[in-house]
């Protein structure tokens, strides 16, 4: 049996760690809350971009009557010859499986393309993405002469990425550090990037690879296709995986010791009041022809979607995270039960020992 003092030495050591849990608990928590309310000040802004695009759509002609292909590049549907995948994970860690699982979707995503005719390019957003990717993949000429530790600025993406391929799968581009305050300058830059690249011919499709987040119960992994756009509005998922119900169980119990609402937030009025310019008959008076409106906004909803895929992932982070820690502080707990339990047994046995032995002493005598 174990020595009284390591057992007490033990309990203590579980007891700081108990402590240290529940505080990043309490801080992921308060993080969410903040992350959640960020991703409910973009949503207005988002839902009016793509409702007056819906509007333009409707008066404006988006296809050539000759030729019947679209006008603007970003509607143009070619084989995926070229993919760029964005990838988007968390910069630190104990956040339970919720990286673990980005890059488990990232690997069957590149494994769906068997075929050695297609290549893949992959944009980082993470550091754990970024070590996982760099283990497997090569870096691009270019982007492997780079100067620094994430191989190119923040906001530097895959635009200039060099002709010369470093394999079928290789990295272009790596962002450490933007998901601590997401800022919509380095989702407009990464879109713009991805446009250029999109309309010089250099990929053929675009997907974003995120954890998407509508309550703390409400998330499932995705892959969205950016590019090219096929419907204003509508998410294009090519690969999704919902939480197992266990997942959710512990979620909902996390939720509930820290206080966090589980239900989305109710938008449906703010939703139907941005919804009805769009649907609305009346006839708008432009500045601007509506086709011309219509190809300089386009590209700022990719750019919206970028921001908002990043601010889900991060709200999805920190709820990962507040359950990761949710379910150390009560294993911890465990733990001190059951060593308290040992220690008591062993302190038992120990004073029993000393009673048989003086016991014995005095019957000998």
């Amino acid at each position: 049996m174990a020595n009284i003092l390591d057992i007490r030495r033990r309990i203590r050591s579980v007891v700081n760690t108990r402590q240290i849990t529940k505080a990043m608990k309490t801080v992921s928590a308060a993080k969410l809350r903040r992350a959640q309310e960020t991703a409910l000040a973009a949503r207005p802004y988002s839902q009016m971009l793509t409702n007056v695009l819906k509007s333009l759509v409707s008066r404006a002609d988006i296809y050539d009557p000759a030729t019947g292909l679209p006008i603007h590049p970003l509607l143009a549907e070619r084989p995926e010859k070229n993919i760029l995948l964005i990838v988007v994970t968390g910069d630190k860690g104990l956040a339970g499986a919720f990286n673990t699982n980005i890059l488990k979707m990232a690997s069957k995503f590149i494994q769906s393309k068997p075929d050695q005719n297609i290549n893949i390019d992959i944009e980082c957003i993470g550091r754990k993405g970024r070590d996982f990717m760099r283990r497997r993949y090569p870096m691009a000429p270019e982007k492997a002469s780079a100067d620094g530790e994430t191989g190119v600025s923040p906001v530097q993406s895959a635009a200039e990425a060099a002709p010369t391929r470093a394999g079928r799968v290789q990295i272009v581009g790596e962002h450490i550090g933007v998901l601590g305050k997401v800022e919509y300058n380095f989702a407009a830059t990464l879109s713009e990037s991805v446009i250029a690249r999109y309309s010089r011919h250099e990929i053929d499709a675009v997907y974003i690879l995120f954890n998407e987040f509508k309550s703390v119960i409400a998330q499932r992994l995705i892959a969205e296709r950016l590019l090219p756009i096929k419907q204003i509005g509508a998410i294009d998922v090519a690969m999704a995986e919902e939480a197992s119900e266990e997942e959710r169980k512990q979620r909902l119990e996390a939720a509930k010791s820290a206080g966090v609402g589980v239900r989305p937030v109710d938008t449906s009025a703010v939703d139907e009041a941005a919804a009805s310019f769009g649907a609305s008959q009346v006839d708008y008076i432009y500045e601007q022809p509506p086709q011309q409106l219509f190809q300089g906004i386009l590209p700022k909803y990719i750019g919206i979607q970028v921001f908002r895929a990043l601010l889900e992932s991060v709200a999805a982070e920190h709820a990962a995270r507040m359950t990761a820690m949710d379910a150390a502080t009560s294993n911890a707990s465990d733990m001190i039960d059951s060593l308290t339990l040992i220690m008591n047994r062993a302190r038992q046995a120990k004073i029993t020992k000393e009673i048989i032995e003086i016991v014995s002493g005095a019957a000998a005598q």
